[in-house]
């Protein structure tokens, strides 16, 4: 592979890692909005207010905070160590699904609910698929 082959290959591996973070990130503004149109609606300014509604848009928002950044932190470091684009995509669309299976799973009235569960599986996945990547990537 020539330089330029090589630094092709890596840019579109960063691009992956781009779509992947800027989808999550706008995820995660939507989430952020639901927060705060719950406790408008409950004229709630800090907290829950002992709101239910406003519990769960802060827990789902909590929960994609506490798993998005690593996700993509991880994501970000396989493709600097020059796995393809491919792997690249195929872990950030399985975090993406799985952060948005989680949230809608959340406000599903039958708990626990499907989505939930498949969202979590999901994020496990690619937390271990990226530790296996990160880990053979140092020998390669």
């Amino acid at each position: 592979m020539t330089d330029l082959q090589a630094d092709a290959f890596h840019h579109e591996a960063i691009q992956a890692v781009a779509l992947w973070t800027g989808l999550c990130l706008l995820l995660l503004l939507a989430l952020t909005w639901r927060v705060s149109a719950q406790r408008r609606k409950h004229r709630v300014s800090l907290g829950d207010g002992g709101h239910e509604p406003v519990n769960l848009a802060v827990r789902t928002f909590g929960n994609a905070i506490e798993y998005i950044p690593m996700g993509l932190v991880a994501i970000t470091v396989v493709a600097l160590l020059g796995w393809t684009a491919t792997v690249i995509h195929a872990l950030g669309a399985a975090l993406f699904l799985g952060r948005i299976l989680h949230a809608v799973g959340m406000h599903s009235p039958k708990q626990p609910a499907a989505g939930r569960l498949f969202g979590m599986v999901l994020t496990y996945l690619v937390f271990l698929a990226s530790a296996v990547f990160l880990i053979v990537g140092v020998f390669l």
